[in-house]
Order: C-alpha cells, then structure tokens, then sequence
C-alpha cells in the first residue's frame, strides 16, 4: 500500500473534532438534557397536581358548607363551576359512608364507595393515577368537613392522564429539537472553525510541501495561522533552509573533489612527461654541446666557402634552439623544493621586464606598468616566479601587436598579477589545451609549446592559479596569476 493510501485511510483534524468533542460533547449534553427532562417532568406532574389541589381546595369550604347543610342543589352549582374548568375531567363528592352525593363530568372516574369512605377516614389529601377502560386518570381527594372538624364528606377531583403525558411529552419533543440543532450548529461550528482557525493554514503548508516535493525545491510554506501552525511552518522552513545549505556544501565538495582529483590527474600527467623530459633533456644535452663545439671549430677556418659557412651558422642557431628547449624540459620538470622569501612585486615585475626587452624592441612593444603600489609585498621563490612572468610577458610581446600591460594588486585570494596584450586574443578552442606541454598556436619552428606549461607548473608549485581571458582594456589575452599570501600557502600543504 502506497503512502499516499495509508495517509488518507488515517482521519483528518476535523474528523477527530468531530469524533472526540462533538460526540462526548453531545453525549453530555443528551445525559444531561435526560437527566433535566426527568426533573422537568417531575416539576410539570407536580405542578398540574397542584393546579387540581388549587381547584380542590377553592371548592372545598363551599361544598362543606353546603353538605353539612344538605343543600344538593348548591353542591351541584360549585361542582357545575369546577367541571367548568378546562384541567378539570370530572368532579365528585361523597358523604361521609362513601357514597356518592353529586358529581359532574364523566362518570368512569368516580371511586367505589368503600374506597371513598376509607380515603375520607384518612382526613389527609390524596393523589393518585388510575387507568379506566383505556384511559389513564388521575384522582385527588380532599376531605370535607363540618365547623367543628368532623368529616362529613369526601372531594374527588379528576383529570386526564393523558393532559400530564402530553405536557411531559411536548417539553421532551422541544428539549429533542433544540438539542438536534444545538448538534447541527456545533457542528457547523466545528466545520467553519476549523477551516477558519487551522484547517486553510494546514491546507496552505500541505501545498507548501507538496510543490517543494515536486518541481520547486525553492518554494517555502506560508508562515501563517495560530502560534502552533505559525511557528511549525517556520521550523519546516529553517530545515529546508538547512537541507539546502547542506546540499549546496555537499555539491561544492564534489566539485573541489572534481577539481582536486583533475588537479592530481594533471600533476601526476605533467610528473610523467616532466621525468621524461628531464631524461631526455639530459641524453640530448652532451650530444648537443658536441655539435655545437664541433660547427664552432669548424667556422674558424679561414677558407671555407661560403654557402658551408651558412649551413655552420644555422646549425649552431638550430643547436642554441634546442638547447633553450631542453631547460625547458628541465625546467618542467624541476621538482626542487621552494625557497621563498618576501620579494617586492614592483622589484619582481622590473626584473621580468629586463629580460624581455630586448624583445619587445625588436618587436617595437610597448610594455607598459599599469600600477603604483610600490609597497606590495609577496613571498615566493622568486627565481621561479621570475621564469614563469618572463614566460607570460614574452607570450605576450610575441601576440601584441603594439603593446603589453602588465600590472598587480592584493586581492582576497592573495596577490594578482595580471599581463594582457592588444593582440588577436586567444580562441575559445584553444583554451582547453592551452597549458599542456608541446602545444603552441605558433608556426613550426616559431615556438616550443613548453612557455606557458612551464609557467603553470611554477605557479601551481606555489599553490597559485593561472587563468586566462580577454583583456577588458586591450581587447586581446588577458593572463591573471593569483599567488596566495603565505599562511593561504601553509593552509593548502
């Protein structure tokens, strides 16, 4: 079974309102309003009893006196007057034998006369319910009696049974009607209370959910409603607000992982071609020095001819070429340890300028310093740091068409020193492999490919980060070096 099922086969807050307060509530109210009809029906039993003891009683002195007198004719008016009354079904009266003297309604109510005799030997009032035929009467007695106290008579007053039924019944029809509708009330109540108080709220954080379960992981629950309801959805947003932030530290680690582990890869890939270069460099390097002694030997002579003299000159030139190519393959792949120490950048800078001038000339560039903070310190190695600029700076002068900049700051990441060209600028092609050994843009013979792979692997060394762009000034490459302060330094080993 799914969760969704399971979720709705449970009972909703309005349907435990209504289970656990409505029915309780109700089955109070039903036990009291029973326990309050019976006492109300014994109050209007009472009360209509006491309305035909009040009747009996207005009659008793006139009938006394006029039964002690024997005067039949005046007994029969008072009971004409009292039967006259709409409570009253019949009344009687009988002589101090039991028997009957006169008497006015129906005649079924009436007592036998030994029954009236013994109730009038009691001398107390008398009440009670007798069923005759198929109807239900009630009877109270009043003893009659003389001047001085002697019974003389007796008094029945009757009425139906029926009358103290039908009052006792339409007082428990009224008390059923007003408690069904004090149930349908409250029970409307309950349902616009409800939806009014807590049920639009929790519908509101229900949707809240369901849209971040679905297709809006951003959207957040109303922080509405009761104190309750408000501050539940403020902890559902302060965790989603927390799941977000972890998701988003344990994505952030991943791409530092990503990038660490293509950091190692590229390391141990520029480890590999360093070894062999540096093996390389070092079988070629003998050989070389011997050609190049032997061509120097050679055009000393004074009587070569010409075009062999040519060939001498460009075979040492092809020599000092490979040469420069061989320190760069040992520069690549030199892994001495560092020793850094605090050099000023403007010094740094002017001394990478220096071994690029002579170039720039020859290529009429224009190197141009684009900064004044002359106070700027930074702690590298600088023989290394010299050798990958002087590498960045000749890349440059040899893109330019007019002029190279190059300039430096403090920035969070460290210090910054950034060398951009007017040149054509570097494509987007380009870029991906820009920094592996042997790749150049260069015509053949123009360029090694290994200035600017040497350059990275010195400032990576340092535990910096080389990045390349378009220059927003010159419109040409822009190459930004970020070399970390030293305790940035220390924090990476």
């Amino acid at each position: 079974m799914s969760t969704t099922a399971t979720l709705n086969d449970r009972p909703t807050l309005r349907d435990a309102l209504l289970l656990f307060v409505l029915v309780p509530f109700m089955l109070v109210m039903g036990l009291g309003g029973w326990y309050s009809l019976h006492a109300l029906s014994f109050e209007v039993e009472s009360r209509m009893q006491e309305d035909i003891e009040l009747i009996a009683r207005s009659i008793r002195l006139p009938l006394s006196n006029a039964l002690d007198r024997g005067n039949i004719h005046e007994i029969e008016q008072a009971l004409d007057s009292a039967f006259s009354i709409d409570r009253v079904y019949g009344v009687y009266v009988y002589d101090e034998t039991g028997q009957r003297i006169a008497g006015s309604g129906t005649q079924r109510a009436q007592v036998s006369s030994d029954r009236a005799a013994e109730l009038a030997l009691e001398r107390n009032r008398q009440s009670e319910f007798e069923e005759t035929g198929r109807e239900d009467i009630f009877s109270f007695f009043l003893p009659l009696t003389d001047i001085g106290g002697r019974i003389i008579g007796l008094l029945q007053v009757t009425r139906r049974g029926s009358d103290f039924h039908q009052n006792i019944g339409q007082v428990r029809q009224h008390a059923l009607v007003a408690l069904l509708i004090t149930g349908i009330l409250l029970t409307l109540i309950i349902f616009i209370g409800h939806y009014r108080a807590i049920g639009r709220h929790l519908s509101a954080v229900e949707n809240g959910l369901r849209r971040i379960g679905t297709d809006q992981p951003d959207a957040r629950v109303p922080e509405h409603g009761p104190s309750e309801i408000h501050a539940l959805s403020q902890n559902i947003n302060s965790m989603l607000d927390r799941l977000a932030h972890s998701q988003d530290e344990i994505e952030q680690r991943q791409q530092r992982e990503l990038s660490l582990q293509l950091r190692l890869q590229e390391s141990e890939k520029l480890a590999v071609i360093g070894q062999l270069a540096a093996g390389v460099a070092h079988e070629l390097g003998t050989p070389l020095s011997t050609i190049d002694g032997k061509a120097q030997r050679a055009l000393r002579k004074d009587d070569l001819a010409t075009s062999l003299r040519s060939d001498l000159e460009q075979m040492r030139a092809e020599v000092r070429r490979m040469e420069y190519i061989i320190h760069q393959l040992l520069d690549f792949g030199r892994h001495n340890p560092l020793q850094c120490r605090p050099v000023k950048c403007v010094d740094l800078v002017h001394t990478v300028i220096d071994q690029c001038t002579s170039e720039a000339k020859q290529r009429k560039i224009a190197i141009n310093i684009t900064n004044s903070n002359n106070d700027l310190e930074v702690e590298v190695d600088s023989v290394r740091i010299e050798q990958a600029l002087t590498n960045l700076l000749r890349n440059a002068i040899q893109a330019a068409r007019k002029q190279v900049s190059i300039n430096w700051h403090a920035a969070d990441s460290g210090i910054v020193f950034s060398i951009e060209d007017d040149g054509a600028g570097i494509t987007t092609e380009s870029c991906s492999r820009l920094f592996d050994p042997f790749f150049t843009t260069k015509p053949v013979g123009s360029g090694t490919g290994m200035g600017l792979a040497v350059a990275k692997a010195a400032i990576s060394d340092h535990h910096g980060e080389i990045d390349v762009d378009t220059s927003p000034h010159l419109s040409g490459a822009r190459f930004l070096v970020h070399l970390p302060t030293q305790q940035q330094a220390d924090a990476h080993e």
